[in-house]
């Protein structure tokens, strides 16, 4: 019964948020899908919205419209989806940079978002949806031609007022994205202070911008579970994490890396911990990290009655593991997420004989709570 509802809290916590469109609509792939049959079913919703998006060329820019009448920016691109998809998304610009996925532009994909500051408040102002090859269709409010039109964003305006891309549907493997060479269409770029647009494939596009490269800071808090063989209580204490993590991409390829420190108490164990970690990976989703913990108390569990104690837990590298969070919440000022972690400690046993159940537990480590990370750079 521990081992079912320890599977039921990790699958709820792995639940909690759905990312963008990856299920609910009707072309969404089914749950027994295989990798590639879900690839091509986001093949097939990107492509549809492109095509959906297409049909409103030189539709008139209306603040707050929503009809072949005329559409605000983000009004073109609800719009859009409706039409292909028949899903509802957020209303606004900023609320589309809350709820789609972070990607950066050299990874962004036909059917993402585009996102801009365009004015001094500082705010998401603008989003279009995204082509390929730094191409995008939106509907423009000013400059020289106004209404839906195609840019891009190696025109100086875009390029400046540029702050990142985000995804509705997940990743879609590079090999069997369709060639979008075609749907870039022949309208120029509409905003003051731009250059004409065109089906002219862009040049080679410039180094990444400061909206591709972020400094955060974040707290997490999450119960330590006891582990599927462990007695007593589904949980043996708590962990916290406060963390400064950098999102860069050398050689335009993204990677984030982390410093975190991760008060602990150990029920289970009767120690406090202070590990104290590096982490390294591709993305927030998913990290390895690893370093030296303080740990404070007599290590030791109660086994069939007996006091059976360990020793070790101050150790260089006391703790390695891996966190993954598969779903995140994105804000502008940053991101909220439920994670996993398991991670191996370094309790050793004092006793002479072995017992798997009892040392296993000391020495693995899984916790699942949430996680909030703020832009600070």
């Amino acid at each position: 019964m521990k081992l079912v509802f320890s599977l039921l809290l990790i699958f709820i916590t792995f639940n909690a948020f759905a990312a963008p469109l990856e299920s609910g609509y009707a072309l969404a792939p089914k749950v027994t899908a295989s990798p590639e049959e879900r690839a091509r079913a986001y093949i097939e919703a990107r492509q549809k919205v492109v095509e959906a998006s297409k049909k409103y060329e030189g539709t008139p820019y209306r603040y707050g419209g929503m009809t072949s009448k005329g559409v605000d920016c983000s009004g073109f691109i609800c719009l859009s989806f409706k039409d292909a998809l028949g899903v509802a998304l957020p209303r606004s610009a900023s609320g589309l940079y809350s709820w789609a996925e972070r990607t950066i532009i050299d990874e962004a994909q036909p059917g993402d978002f585009l996102f801009f500051k365009t004015d001094k408040s500082g705010n998401i102002t603008h989003v279009g949806l995204y082509l390929g090859e730094r191409r995008f269709i939106h509907a423009a409010s000013q400059g020289n031609k106004t209404g839906v039109i195609y840019s891009s964003l190696n025109e100086k305006y875009w390029a400046n007022t540029y702050v990142g891309a985000g995804r509705a549907f997940p990743e879609t493997p590079t090999n069997l994205l369709i060639d979008n060479t075609s749907m870039a269409g022949s309208s120029g770029a509409g905003r003051k202070g731009s250059k004409q647009g065109g089906t002219k494939k862009p040049a080679a596009p410039p180094s990444l911008g400061s909206g591709d490269t972020r400094l955060l800071a974040g707290i997490a808090f999450a119960p330590i579970l006891n582990g599927f063989v462990g007695d007593g209580d589904i949980f043996r204490g708590f962990a916290s994490q406060f963390s400064f993590s950098l999102d860069a991409h050398p050689n335009g390829r993204r990677i984030v890396f982390g410093l975190e420190l991760r008060p602990e108490y150990d029920g289970a164990l009767g120690v406090f911990r202070l590990p104290m970690t590096l982490s390294l990976g591709p993305n927030y989703k998913f990290r390895v990290f690893a370093g030296p913990v303080f740990s404070f108390g007599d290590a030791s569990l109660i086994v069939d009655g007996n006091r059976r104690h360990y020793s070790g837990g101050t150790s260089w590298l006391g703790t390695i593991g891996v966190t993954a969070a598969p779903f995140i919440i994105r804000t502008q000022g940053g991101e909220i997420a439920p994670f996993i972690e398991a991670a191996w400690q370094s309790y050793f046993s004092d006793n002479s004989k072995f017992d798997f159940k009892s040392d296993f537990l000391a020495g693995f480590h899984l916790s699942t709570g949430i996680r909030w990370l703020i832009n600070i750079l």
